[in-house]
């Protein structure tokens, strides 16, 4: 980044926008994980205008660029592998509209998830999607990873509730994908081909999402079982019986052990796994739906089904779901997430066989995570440091195991850096020379987020 560039983008988007010194540019350079890469500049964009001369600039002078939301991503997606300017989209953080006929949103893309679903409530509207860091994760970044959380059994992802969105190119242009209507089948879905693409194809700035009418009553349900097994064979029950829960979460025994003592149970820490079971409705059918799921899980062998029945004990139940990844950092001198995928029918099977690579490998795995709809948070730790590379290869052991079980290898986090030397363990040379030739007719020169999803062409 020579002077003469630096001039440049100073003329196009204003000395205001770009940060130079190197102990402000040192954040910049790491997101939630491991992975660290100072930018030789950041530029901080309030329009989409500037975006748009910043990669002029970058197509003219060869520079990369990396898109950053607010930084709460695992998978290095976010991090400026090979310098450059990093675009950081915090400051385009409006609400444009909130159309309460349409139930639309018009966002761009820095605005924090928490906010929006706060913003639409109290129109009397919901934008379901909750990844664990709503309070600190962006809509755009949750767009660019196609992020889920606990709603996606009944509602799905982040994908799901966006109808268009605005994008700048490589190049420079600016196009707009999808539509504003609930439905639309003109040309080929470009919009689903941006959401989840990790900011490789092009940067959204400007998102359309489908909003819902606001569920006027919620129940939670917690149970404590003996087994993870018998869990699971209540989530199948509920899920085969005709329940739609908006959230189905579990915490094995080793995650019970470690907050535990938060949780207002005499026996939460001697469990051998736990759910924390929510639907939501016209207030009347969701007491009794959460009655029937509460006599299945008895059924399945629950000892012992408790309701929160007010809003404060039912945020406390979701802190402490929440707590429980960074208990286990805390607590590790090795931390690795890992965030898997398998049939829900599998899920106690999966855990069932994770022992046996904690004693190959010296690791110790945490699992917990979304029952519903077959997500399992992978919390990777080890004692000593010294170890991560027979940890990695316990990891990769794992992921292979996941695929044998007809999973996949990411659900949430995405591939960024972290995880793309794994991308061939699930996708076939064919189907990567394809999405690496997609890769190239968006970014002909390699200048978006290089070095992500896939390896650099040499």
């Amino acid at each position: 980044m020579n002077d003469d560039i630096i001039q440049s983008l100073v003329n196009v988007v204003g000395s205001d926008c770009i940060i130079q010194d190197l102990e402000k540019r040192e954040p910049f350079g790491q997101d939630a994980g491991e992975d660290v890469r100072t930018p030789d500049l950041v530029v901080e964009p309030t329009r989409s205008e500037q975006i748009q001369e910043v990669m002029r600039l970058a197509d003219r002078f060869h520079f990369p660029v990396t898109p950053r939301g607010l930084g709460t991503g695992l998978a290095g997606g976010a991090v400026p592998l090979f310098g450059g300017v990093l675009l950081s989209l915090a400051g385009m953080n409006r609400i444009l509209a909130v159309d309460r006929k349409n139930l639309i949103a018009v966002v761009e893309p820095g605005v924090v998830t928490i906010d929006l679903k706060q913003a639409v409530m109290a129109e009397g509207l919901f934008y379901p999607p909750d990844p664990a860091s709503l309070d600190t994760c962006s809509i755009g970044g949750n767009a660019a990873t196609n992020a889920g959380g606990p709603a996606c059994v009944k509602y799905g992802t982040t994908r799901d509730f966006i109808l268009g969105l605005e994008a700048v190119l490589p190049s420079g242009e600016k196009i707009n994908a999808g539509v504003q209507t609930r439905k639309g089948v003109v040309g080929y879905d470009l919009l689903h081909l941006l959401v989840g693409s990790e900011g490789t194809l092009g940067i959204i700035t400007k998102l359309i999402l489908r909003l819902l009418p606001l569920p006027p009553a919620i129940m939670t349900l917690v149970a404590f079982f003996p087994h993870l097994s018998t869990a699971m064979d209540a989530v199948i029950r509920i899920l085969t019986g005709g329940h739609v829960p908006c959230a189905i979460e579990f915490l094995d025994h080793k995650c019970l052990e470690l907050v535990g003592d938060l949780l207002p149970f005499d026996n939460a820490r001697s469990a051998g796994a736990f759910l924390l079971i929510e639907t939501d409705g016209i207030q009347g059918v969701v007491e009794r739906e959460i009655e029937e799921i509460g006599t299945l899980c008895v059924e399945c062998g629950a000892a012992d089904v408790m309701l929160a029945p007010d809003s404060r004990k039912r945020r406390r139940m979701w802190e402490i779901r929440r707590e429980v990844a960074l208990r286990i950092e805390q607590a590790s001198p090795v931390y690795v997430p890992e965030d898997v995928v398998v049939p829900m029918g599998r899920i106690a099977d999966f855990v069932a066989c994770l022992p046996e690579f904690e004693r190959q490998y010296g690791m110790k795995i945490y699992s917990f995570g979304h029952a519903g709809d077959g997500n399992i948070h992978l919390n990777i730790t080890a004692d000593d440091p010294a170890r991560r590379k027979m940890i990695d290869r316990g990891i990769e052991a794992v992921l292979i195991r996941v695929l044998s079980m007809g999973g996949t290898i990411s659900g949430e986090h995405g591939i960024g850096m972290a995880k793309k030397r794994f991308l061939s363990l699930e996708l076939a040379p064919e189907n990567i020379r394809l999405q690496r030739e997609i890769k190239k007719i968006f970014d002909p020169k390699g200048l978006l987020n290089p070095g992500k999803i896939f390896d650099i062409d040499s």
